[in-house]
């Protein structure tokens, strides 16, 4: 007998994977608060990430994210290569441990609305998970492929 997991068992299994496990180190992108938003418009842009990491001497004092670039620069009318990242990224944002349950770190987004989080461990910057890790392409041909099983076994049972 053949035993496939569900749709919504795989969706508690990433659910339940520890955040330094789903996190993404190499689109980990910083930068300091005079950066311009310019400058970091086009680093984002280069690395296909949505946000960037505002530190200071090695340490989290922002984020920057598109939605920062819509709503504080652009519908503002601010000049973006005048404008340095310190004025108009969210200040100290709040972050997640590694050890925490990717779960934990999807409700926090959703809960505060925002997208991006910064995964900080022992007061080091270590990673950021975003609401696109949920959205895994594993994950997704999982799905497909289980329902297309589930399918298969209703109709030839």
């Amino acid at each position: 007998m053949l035993v496939y997991t569900t749709v919504v068992e795989r969706r508690d299994i990433v659910l339940s994977r520890r955040v330094k496990n789903v996190m993404e180190r190499g689109k980990l992108l910083t930068a300091p608060p005079e950066m311009t938003v310019s400058e970091a418009a086009k680093q984002m842009a280069r690395r296909r990430v949505g946000a960037i990491l505002v530190v200071d001497r090695q340490n989290l004092i922002g984020i920057f994210t598109e939605r920062d670039a819509l709503f504080r620069v652009i519908a503002q009318n601010r000049d973006f290569h005048a404008t340095r990242l310190a004025d108009v990224m969210t200040p100290a944002p709040q972050t997640v441990a590694p050890d925490k349950s990717f779960g934990y770190a999807l409700l926090l987004m959703h809960e505060n609305g925002y997208r991006h989080l910064p995964v900080v461990e022992n007061g080091r910057l270590v990673g950021i998970v975003s609401t696109r890790n949920a959205l895994d392409p594993d994950l997704e041909e999982f799905a497909v492929e289980s329902q297309r099983r589930e399918d298969f076994l209703r109709e030839h049972t």
